[in-house]
Parts: structure tokens; C-alpha cells; sequence
């Protein structure tokens, strides 16, 4: 393995760092995150599958469509205290088998009971896995790379999005149809699910392999194995130090990590670091994202785009967010977390407002049909697709970096379950209501709320958020 030494002047880096050791641990805990977006994804393409196959109407789809986020939310809120229990690599292993669980299931389904029961135990492992893997990458690499590192979960999400809508689309494409038959006699669309059992069994595999975090392991008393963990990441020296440190940052509470930790001592409130990792969390999802990728065809033919310009539009909404994660890599580190936050918060309410007023132009002519006179509709997706870059260069992987490592030790795993759980409530919120706004009042006052939140996140980063750039998790403030 190759290592690298680190000037003394970088934070959390001094000593010699095994690089090839730390890439192959991230490489395999952003697994999670592919089959996070996969999980979330493959529904797309099977719906139709479902229609036919379950007889289901409009509200059946919808309950079979929406089930992954309620095991998601028991999985983000169930996986941070969890991780305190049976470590973080115990907690992705346990996802990995709940993925790879939900991909046959779901697939073998014979009844649309049998299929929400599937979905909802996928879900259980997306929420741990949205959760999880962040915290581990964050305590298993430097803090002067902690954030571009961190950041690589954040692609393999969308890689998984990505990953899914292809080979759906592939399936579909060589069977004829996601209801027509393929191979061994089974409709395309359960193939779907099948083929996400590869990946998941991959995650399962790979995560035997890499070490349990060493925070975990002196939280738990074994000082030993967390001592080995680290003189392999960082050097024997530095591991000294480390295990020093990880020691002197739990003494003070002098008990195992555990829920009310989230409430300070002393005033007997939650601690604001909490309802700072709430906030970003939630705001994340109010900003309408999940909006783009769950309904980004259906939104652009509402307003008169072909079925073939949504799609083309989906493809490049989709390249364009690993283009911007790809710069949040590079510049998480050197830039900092909350000036990218900020950039992105005023970016998003600019580009939402416009995409708002583009809408509101929108005009039906004898026909019934939808369109958006002049230019408008060039400025509506250029405008979109600019909101698309500034989340994904900020809030998209930002987030998920802080929420990784903002939290004291003693309190990251509690801290991750409740702003889990906060995050995963306002991504079904905006989903499920979505449909019934874009009638309702409409698209051009759906996006007009979508603004407003982006415009309050500002101020949210403003007032309540705090740079964690070249920190030590040890130094972290709750």
C-alpha cells in the first residue's frame, strides 16, 4: 500500500498516511451509497410491471412506490444507535444483507403485500446505509482529506440513480418491454430487482475485509484493536496519539454513547449541534431535489416537452450532478463546508425562483395541450439545471460530510439517528406531496416554496452552522 507524508502544517494529518489502505476502506463504504441510489432508482422502470402484475390503481402504485421511504426513516433513525451497539462496519454488513434480502424478495413477489414488505426491509438498509457510511469514512480518514473523501458518497449515490435507470432501461429494451418476458420465463421488471442482488452481494463481500472504526473500538474498551486500526491508517506514532485523544474525548461523559446524550448536561435542552444536523438535514430535502429525480420526466412533459426531450433532460440533469460532485471533491477541503453551503443556498433560490417564474408563464392551447411561449422554456432548463449544479457542488454531498462529522464522539451516533430520521421525513414529505402541488396550485407556486427554503437555508448556515474544515473529530465542539 502507498503512503504519503503530510507537512506539519495540516491539520489532523500529521505522520505518515497509508493512502492505499484508506481509498480501498472508502471504496468499499461508498458502496452503500450506490446501493442507496440503485435501491431508490430501480423503482422507476418497474411500475408499469406492477400495474399489471398486482392490478393495482393510482393510490396501490403510490403505496408500492412510497414503502422504501418508510423503512427508510426506522433505517437512518434505528442505524446511528445501532452503530454504537454493533459498530459501523457490523451496521453496513447488516444493510448489505437487507439489500440483497429486498432485491430477491421483491423480485419473487407474487403479491403486492409480499412487494411494500420487500421494499420496506430495502428501505431499512438505505436508511442505515444514507447514515452510516458517511460517520465510518469520517473516522477512518485525515481530517486535512476528511471532507473530498467524504464527498465520494455523495457520486456513488447518484452513480447508483444512474447505475439503475440503465439497466432498466436495458432490460426493458432486449425483453421488449418491462412486461414482457425474459430470460428463464420471468418479466423483465422482476429481473430488475434481481440484477440489484450482484452489487448488494459485492457490498456484502468487500465490507469482511475492512476494519471496524476506531472510535467505536475505544468507545467499546477495545483500545488494542483501535491501536492496530490506526497505526495501519496513520503510523504507530500518530496512532499513539490518536487512541490518547479518542480516550480523553469520552472520559468527560464517563459512560457508553447512548440517546440522552443529545441533551446538554447542564440546561437540560437538546444540545444546538442537534438541531443544527436536523436543520441541515431537513433543509437538504425542502429545497425540492428528490423532485428532479423522482418526477424529472413527468415534470418537463407537463409543460410540454416530448417524452424523448424529458428523458434526454434526466440524462443531463444526471451528468451534470456528477460533474459538480466531482468539483466538491477538489474544493470541500480547501474552500470549507459552510462557504459552500452558503454559495449553494443563494444559488438554488435564485435559479428555483427563475425556474418559478418560467412555469407561471406556462400556456394550454385548444388542444389541452402545455407550453411555454418564447424562450421561456430554454430559460426554464437552463435555470433547472443550474439549481441541479449548485446543490450537487454544495447541500448534496456537504451535507452528508457534516452530518458525518460534526457531532462529538460521544454523541455521533445518537446525533446521526435523529437528523437520519429528519432527513428521511422530509424526503417523503416533498415526494409524496409533489404530485398533488404540481396540480395544485400549480408548478409555479410549488417552486415558488421550494425558493423560499433555499432562500431560509441561507440564513439557517448563517446563524446556526460551524466550519469543521481540518478538524479533528476529537476537537469537535456539542
Amino acid at each position: 500500500m502507498a503512503s504519503i507524508s503530510v507537512e506539519p502544517g495540516d491539520p489532523g494529518a500529521a505522520g505518515r498516511v497509508n493512502m492505499g489502505f484508506i481509498a480501498a476502506i472508502v471504496a468499499v463504504a461508498t458502496i452503500g451509497g450506490f446501493m442507496f441510489g440503485y435501491d431508490s432508482g430501480v423503482i422507476n422502470g418497474t411500475q408499469k410491471g406492477l400495474e399489471a402484475a398486482f392490478d393495482l390503481g393510482k393510490l396501490g402504485i403510490g403505496v408500492n412506490v412510497g414503502a422504501i421511504l418508510i423503512g427508510s426513516s426506522i433505517g437512518a433513525f434505528g442505524a446511528g444507535r445501532l452503530a454504537d451497539r454493533i459498530g459501523r462496519r457490523g451496521v453496513m454488513m447488516a444493510s448489505a444483507v437487507l439489500f440483497l434480502v429486498s432485491a430477491l424478495l421483491a423480485g419473487a413477489a407474487g403479491s403486492s403485500a409480499i412487494f411494500i414488505i420487500a421494499r420496506i426491509i430495502g428501505g431499512l438498509g438505505v436508511g442505515a446505509a444514507s447514515v452510516i457510511s458517511p460517520v465510518y469514512i469520517s473516522e477512518v480518514t485525515p481530517a486535512a482529506i476528511r471532507g473530498r473523501l467524504s464527498s465520494v458518497q455523495q457520486v456513488m449515490i447518484i452513480s447508483g440513480l444512474t447505475g439503475a435507470f440503465v439497466a432498466n432501461f436495458a432490460l426493458a429494451r432486449y425483453a421488449g418491454g418491462s412486461t414482457a418476458d425474459f430470460w428463464m420465463g420471468f418479466t423483465a421488471w422482476r429481473w430488475m430487482f434481481w440484477l440489484q442482488a450482484v452489487p448488494a452481494a459485492i457490498y456484502l463481500i468487500a465490507l469482511t475485509v475492512i476494519p471496524e472504526s476506531p472510535r467505536y473500538l475505544v468507545a467499546r474498551g477495545r483500545e488494542a484493536d483501535a491501536h492496530q486500526v490506526l497505526t495501519r491508517l496513520f503510523g504507530r506514532a500518530e496512532a499513539d496519539r490518536k487512541v490518547v485523544e479518542i480516550r480523553g474525548s469520552l472520559a468527560s461523559d464517563q459512560h457508553r454513547p447512548k440517546l440522552s446524550d443529545l441533551k446538554d448536561r447542564t440546561s437540560g435542552k437538546i444540545r444546538p449541534i442537534v438541531w443544527a444536523g436536523i436543520g441541515l438535514a431537513v433543509f437538504q430535502q425542502l429545497v425540492g431535489i428528490n423532485v428532479v429525480f423522482y418526477y424529472g420526466a413527468t415534470l418537463w412533459e407537463a409543460v410540454g416537452f416530448t417524452e424523448d426531450q424529458a428523458l434526454q433532460t434526466n440524462i443531463l440533469s444526471g451528468a451534470l450532478s456528477i460533474g459538480a460532485c466531482l468539483f466538491t471533491i477538489f474544493t470541500v477541503d480547501r474552500i470549507g463546508r459552510k462557504p459552500l453551503l452558503l454559495v449553494g443556498s443563494a444559488g438554488m433560490a435564485v435559479t428555483l425562483a427563475t425556474v418559478a417564474w418560467a412555469f407561471s408563464t406556462a400556456v394550454t392551447d385548444a388542444g389541452g395541450a402545455v407550453s411555454l411561449p418564447g424562450n421561456n422554456g430554454i430559460v426554464a432548463l437552463v435555470a433547472a439545471n443550474l439549481y441541479v449544479i449548485f446543490f450537487n457542488a454544495s447541500w448534496g454531498p456537504v451535507m452528508w460530510v457534516m452530518l458525518g462529522e460534526m457531532f462529538p464522539n460521544q454523541i455521533r451516533g445518537s446525533g446521526l439517528a435523529v437528523a437520519g430520521f429528519a432527513q428521511w421525513i422530509a424526503n417523503a414529505a416533498i415526494s409524496v406531496t409533489f404530485p398533488a402541488l404540481a396540480v395544485s396550485p400549480g408548478l409555479a407556486v410549488t417552486y415558488t416554496g421550494y425558493a423560499v427554503f433555499a432562500a431560509i437555508s441561507f440564513f439557517f448556515v448563517r446563524k446556526m452552522v460551524h466550519e469543521t474544515r481540518g478538524r479533528e473529530l476529537e476537537d469537535m465542539q456539542g
